[in-house]
Protein backbone atom coordinates (compact mmCIF):
# COMPACT_ATOMS: atom_id res chain seq x y z
CA UNK A 1 0.00 0.00 0.00
CA UNK A 2 2.95 2.39 0.70
CA UNK A 3 4.80 1.38 -2.39
CA UNK A 4 3.03 3.59 -4.96
CA UNK A 5 2.93 6.55 -2.49
CA UNK A 6 6.77 6.02 -1.74
CA UNK A 7 7.37 5.45 -5.58
CA UNK A 8 5.42 8.72 -5.91
CA UNK A 9 7.47 10.92 -3.35
CA UNK A 10 11.10 9.34 -4.84
CA UNK A 11 10.21 10.51 -8.52
CA UNK A 12 8.96 13.96 -7.34
CA UNK A 13 12.12 14.44 -4.96
CA UNK A 14 14.13 13.61 -7.80
CA UNK A 15 12.49 16.30 -9.97
CA UNK A 16 12.53 18.67 -7.59
CA UNK A 17 16.60 17.98 -7.23
CA UNK A 18 17.05 18.22 -11.08
CA UNK A 19 14.50 21.09 -11.50
CA UNK A 20 16.44 22.97 -8.85
CA UNK A 21 19.64 22.48 -10.44
CA UNK A 22 18.14 24.10 -13.62
CA UNK A 23 16.39 27.15 -11.74
CA UNK A 24 18.05 30.00 -9.97
CA UNK A 25 17.61 30.89 -6.35
CA UNK A 26 15.42 34.24 -7.53
CA UNK A 27 12.53 33.10 -10.02
CA UNK A 28 10.92 36.95 -10.11
CA UNK A 29 12.50 40.02 -10.18
CA UNK A 30 11.08 41.67 -7.07
CA UNK A 31 11.30 45.12 -8.84
CA UNK A 32 8.30 43.81 -11.85
CA UNK A 33 5.99 43.90 -9.15
CA UNK A 34 6.37 47.62 -8.23
CA UNK A 35 6.04 48.25 -12.37
CA UNK A 36 3.45 49.02 -14.50
CA UNK A 37 1.15 46.88 -15.41
CA UNK A 38 -0.51 47.07 -18.84
CA UNK A 39 -3.17 44.73 -20.38
CA UNK A 40 -4.02 44.75 -23.89
CA UNK A 41 -6.31 42.76 -25.86
CA UNK A 42 -8.56 42.45 -28.26
CA UNK A 43 -12.60 42.46 -25.47
CA UNK A 44 -12.71 42.95 -22.12
CA UNK A 45 -15.81 42.61 -19.74
CA UNK A 46 -15.30 42.96 -15.88
CA UNK A 47 -17.85 41.20 -13.28
CA UNK A 48 -17.53 44.30 -11.00
CA UNK A 49 -19.59 42.75 -8.10
CA UNK A 50 -17.11 39.78 -7.83
CA UNK A 51 -14.19 41.54 -9.13
CA UNK A 52 -13.37 39.30 -12.35
CA UNK A 53 -11.78 40.81 -14.99
CA UNK A 54 -11.69 39.27 -17.87
CA UNK A 55 -9.21 39.95 -21.16
CA UNK A 56 -9.95 37.86 -24.44
CA UNK A 57 -8.13 37.42 -27.11
CA UNK A 58 -4.97 38.58 -28.04
CA UNK A 59 -3.49 39.16 -24.38
CA UNK A 60 -0.71 40.40 -23.64
CA UNK A 61 0.36 41.43 -20.30
CA UNK A 62 3.46 43.28 -19.37
CA UNK A 63 5.22 44.45 -16.13
CA UNK A 64 8.72 45.18 -15.89
CA UNK A 65 10.50 41.84 -17.45
CA UNK A 66 7.30 40.17 -17.27
CA UNK A 67 5.34 39.18 -20.32
CA UNK A 68 2.49 36.88 -20.37
CA UNK A 69 0.27 36.05 -23.62
CA UNK A 70 -2.97 34.16 -23.59
CA UNK A 71 -6.00 33.80 -25.18
CA UNK A 72 -8.04 34.27 -22.23
CA UNK A 73 -6.54 35.96 -18.91
CA UNK A 74 -8.99 36.72 -15.99
CA UNK A 75 -7.78 38.81 -12.85
CA UNK A 76 -9.85 37.85 -9.79
CA UNK A 77 -9.00 40.62 -6.71
CA UNK A 78 -9.66 38.98 -3.09
CA UNK A 79 -12.02 40.82 -1.55
CA UNK A 80 -10.43 41.17 1.63
CA UNK A 81 -6.99 40.93 0.69
CA UNK A 82 -6.67 42.71 -2.76
CA UNK A 83 -4.13 40.29 -4.10
CA UNK A 84 -4.76 39.63 -7.46
CA UNK A 85 -4.10 36.04 -9.46
CA UNK A 86 -4.13 36.27 -12.92
CA UNK A 87 -5.44 32.63 -14.76
CA UNK A 88 -4.41 32.99 -18.08
CA UNK A 89 -5.25 30.45 -21.06
CA UNK A 90 -4.39 29.29 -24.05
CA UNK A 91 -2.82 26.34 -26.86
CA UNK A 92 -0.52 27.91 -25.36
CA UNK A 93 -0.35 30.61 -22.79
CA UNK A 94 3.11 31.67 -22.27
CA UNK A 95 4.47 33.34 -18.92
CA UNK A 96 8.00 34.95 -19.91
CA UNK A 97 10.16 36.77 -17.09
CA UNK A 98 13.72 37.63 -16.56
CA UNK A 99 15.71 36.38 -13.23
CA UNK A 100 17.65 38.69 -10.88
CA UNK A 101 20.97 37.20 -12.81
CA UNK A 102 19.44 38.31 -15.77
CA UNK A 103 18.81 34.62 -17.07
CA UNK A 104 15.40 34.63 -18.54
CA UNK A 105 12.41 31.58 -17.83
CA UNK A 106 10.30 30.59 -20.37
CA UNK A 107 6.73 28.76 -19.29
CA UNK A 108 4.13 27.09 -21.79
CA UNK A 109 0.61 25.28 -20.45
CA UNK A 110 -3.13 25.37 -21.58
CA UNK A 111 -3.17 27.28 -18.09
CA UNK A 112 -1.12 29.59 -15.97
CA UNK A 113 -1.78 30.55 -12.91
CA UNK A 114 0.11 33.41 -11.32
CA UNK A 115 -0.37 34.57 -7.84
CA UNK A 116 2.04 37.04 -7.27
CA UNK A 117 1.12 37.98 -3.56
CA UNK A 118 2.30 34.24 -2.58
CA UNK A 119 5.57 34.18 -5.08
CA UNK A 120 3.60 31.50 -6.75
CA UNK A 121 3.15 29.91 -10.74
CA UNK A 122 1.43 26.85 -11.42
CA UNK A 123 1.03 25.76 -14.88
CA UNK A 124 -0.99 22.89 -15.97
CA UNK A 125 -1.96 20.87 -19.67
CA UNK A 126 0.76 20.31 -21.28
CA UNK A 127 3.22 22.28 -19.16
CA UNK A 128 6.69 23.36 -20.43
CA UNK A 129 9.33 25.49 -18.12
CA UNK A 130 13.02 26.42 -20.19
CA UNK A 131 15.87 27.69 -18.67
CA UNK A 132 19.14 27.69 -20.12
CA UNK A 133 18.88 25.31 -22.70
CA UNK A 134 17.18 22.55 -19.68
CA UNK A 135 13.51 21.67 -19.52
CA UNK A 136 10.98 20.08 -17.35
CA UNK A 137 7.40 18.83 -18.88
CA UNK A 138 4.72 17.10 -16.90
CA UNK A 139 0.85 17.55 -16.66
CA UNK A 140 1.48 20.30 -14.04
CA UNK A 141 3.97 22.20 -12.68
CA UNK A 142 4.04 24.55 -9.74
CA UNK A 143 7.34 26.60 -8.62
CA UNK A 144 7.44 29.07 -5.27
CA UNK A 145 10.05 31.89 -5.94
CA UNK A 146 10.74 31.98 -2.41
CA UNK A 147 10.48 28.68 -0.78
CA UNK A 148 12.43 27.62 -3.66
CA UNK A 149 9.93 24.93 -3.85
CA UNK A 150 9.26 22.97 -7.17
CA UNK A 151 6.56 20.13 -7.67
CA UNK A 152 6.53 18.77 -11.20
CA UNK A 153 3.44 16.19 -11.61
CA UNK A 154 2.18 14.10 -14.35
CA UNK A 155 -1.08 12.26 -15.54
CA UNK A 156 -1.33 8.77 -14.74
CA UNK A 157 0.24 6.90 -17.81
CA UNK A 158 2.44 9.80 -18.19
CA UNK A 159 5.70 10.37 -16.75
CA UNK A 160 7.27 14.15 -15.64
CA UNK A 161 10.52 14.68 -18.06
CA UNK A 162 13.15 16.38 -17.40
CA UNK A 163 15.98 17.58 -20.08
CA UNK A 164 19.24 19.39 -18.41
CA UNK A 165 21.84 20.58 -20.60
CA UNK A 166 25.54 20.21 -19.73
CA UNK A 167 27.26 23.58 -18.12
CA UNK A 168 29.57 25.01 -20.79
CA UNK A 169 33.32 24.41 -20.84
CA UNK A 170 35.12 27.55 -20.90
CA UNK A 171 37.77 27.44 -23.50
CA UNK A 172 41.28 26.60 -21.84
CA UNK A 173 43.95 29.39 -22.71
CA UNK A 174 47.17 27.49 -24.57
CA UNK A 175 50.17 29.29 -23.25
CA UNK A 176 52.79 27.56 -25.52
CA UNK A 177 55.65 29.31 -27.04
CA UNK A 178 54.61 31.62 -30.31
Amino acid sequence: MCKPFTKKLKNSLLVLSLLLLTCNSSFSKKIDLNQELSIDASRQSADLKNKIFSYIDNVVIKQGSLLIKADLVQVITDAKTGDKTYIAKGKPATFKQTLEDGKPINLQANEIKYQPSLNTVTISGNALLKQDGSEVSGSKITYNSVTEYVNAESNKNDKVKTVIQPKEKKPTVSQGNE
